[in-house]
């Protein structure tokens, strides 16, 4: 019966009742207006124009699509990372992550990679980890030998890994739009995220090897290494409980992310750099960026119903499958609308968009949900640093003043590795589907 209603179901057929205000979407983002309020105002032009679903539908669904236990952890990893920043917690984990890569003659560098990773174990977002690396590394990197430029695209590279090293707030998005379990993902994630971290690594180390940008190592050092680990053990602590309560099953994500706010806050409190009146500042800063999120998360709902009733993602199964009924050939076009799709659109939007059409013909072609899910993600996330809108060029270049295009010039050979590994697992599902 689902077969015969995507071979019934055409694009053609749709009308202007659909494409009208999908165009208007479009437009709408692309002249500056929110994305939120874009995809709303499609929303009931859909439901105007076509008729499917009262138009009472949509009041209850914006509140319905928000009205999840999951949701609470995106606020409270974001206000993890401001707390990791403001009581200096990430210096002490860049300083871990220089005593671990001193033996290696990007040492630096390496090490401002590996401080990315940690931050994102904790964060969760990747222009946070951007904004903060970048403004305790850059210079650093500058004195080092680094052209600021490059200096500028290793930083954008690296803090991609914020949404792509769990715990990440873009997988619980698509956990809640799917209806997956957000620790389920976190678990598949893991070795996709560590990929992506050792190819950007891998990448610095060749172009430095090719440029000779760092004047050497300074040799690796146990002691070093000790003191480190000694010295920033508080910090190191967040993570480790963060994703040991998740992994082994002690706490949920969103009861991870409460443990995390109140240990870096009592660290901060106990260790005197953090004071009551830092509270308000931090509160109006993750609420800015929460106040982002949230608004296009209450959107799903409404646009997966109003896309479900007029059969939309049974004709996308019939069309792409149309094209070509390999499905090598299937998911290599997945990988392109998402590669593209990142571009142009912040990975919310996106997963918000593009997750309920591009499911079913992953299922279609026999693919996991879980696999999908992982390949999405990681896909969205190289379009963090490839203009027109990739958004850790413009938190670096806001940040350095560096322009946006010439740091892009200069993550060209980090786009490629991260799309090495993209197609990696695309066609390799064992790889995101190793713990089940």
């Amino acid at each position: 019966m689902l077969w015969q209603q995507m071979e019934q179901a055409s694009f053609a057929d749709l009308g202007f009742g659909f494409y009208g205000p999908l165009i208007a979407i479009l437009v709408l983002i692309l002249v500056g207006v929110p994305v939120w309020v874009s995809l709303g105002l499609g929303v009931v032009g859909i439901l105007w124009f076509t008729e499917t679903l009262p138009m009472t539908l949509v009041g209850a669904s914006l509140f319905q699509g928000i009205d999840h236990f999951a949701l609470i952890a995106v606020p409270l990893f974001i206000l993890t990372g401001d707390v990791l920043v403001r009581t200096g917690l990430s210096e002490k984990l860049l300083d871990v992550a220089q005593a671990l890569t001193g033996g290696v003659r990007s040492g630096f560098g390496s090490a401002t990679v590996l401080g990315c990773g940690f931050f994102a174990c904790i964060s969760g977002s990747d222009a946070a980890g951007a904004a903060a690396v970048g403004r305790m590394t850059i210079d650093r990197l500058v004195r080092e030998g680094y052209p600021k430029p490059y200096a500028c695209a290793l930083v954008a590279s690296g803090a991609c890994t914020g949404i792509l090293i769990p715990p990440s707030i873009a997988y619980i998005v698509i956990g809640l739009v799917l209806g997956i379990s957000a620790s389920t993902l976190f678990l598949a994630a893991a070795i996709p995220g560590l990929m992506i971290l050792l190819s950007i690594l891998t990448t610095n180390l060749v172009m430095n090897r090719i440029h000779g940008y760092e004047n050497g190592a300074v040799g690796f050092s146990l002691a070093r290494l000790g003191r480190a680990i000694v010295d920033g053990r508080y910090a190191l602590l967040v993570p480790v409980i963060i994703l040991g309560g998740i992994y082994s099953g002690i706490f949920t994500p969103t009861e991870a992310a409460a443990v995390a706010v109140t240990l870096t806050i009592v660290i901060g409190l106990a260790q005197g750099t953090l004071r009551l009146s830092d509270f308000p500042k931090m509160l109006v800063s993750s609420a800015k960026v929460n106040g982002i999120i949230l608004p296009i998360i209450a959107i799903s709902l409404p646009l997966s119903q109003a896309l479900a009733a007029l059969q939309v993602p049974q004709a996308f199964v019939a069309t792409m499958t149309g094209i070509s009924p390999e499905p090598m050939v299937i998911i290599l076009i997945m990988v392109g609308i998402l590669i593209l799709a990142g571009l142009i659109m912040e990975t919310t939007p996106n997963i918000v968009i593009l997750a309920p059409l591009l499911l079913p013909l992953a299922q279609e072609i026999g693919m996991n949900e879980i696999h999908f899910c992982v390949l999405m993600i990681t896909a969205l996330g190289v379009g963090f640093i490839t203009p027109p809108f990739g958004l850790n060029l413009f938190v670096i270049s806001g940040i350095t003043g560096t322009p946006v295009l010439s740091i892009a010039a200069r993550a060209i050979p980090y786009v490629l590795g991260m799309l090495a590994v993209v197609l990696l697992l695309a066609y390799v599902p064992a790889l995101s589907l190793w713990a089940f």
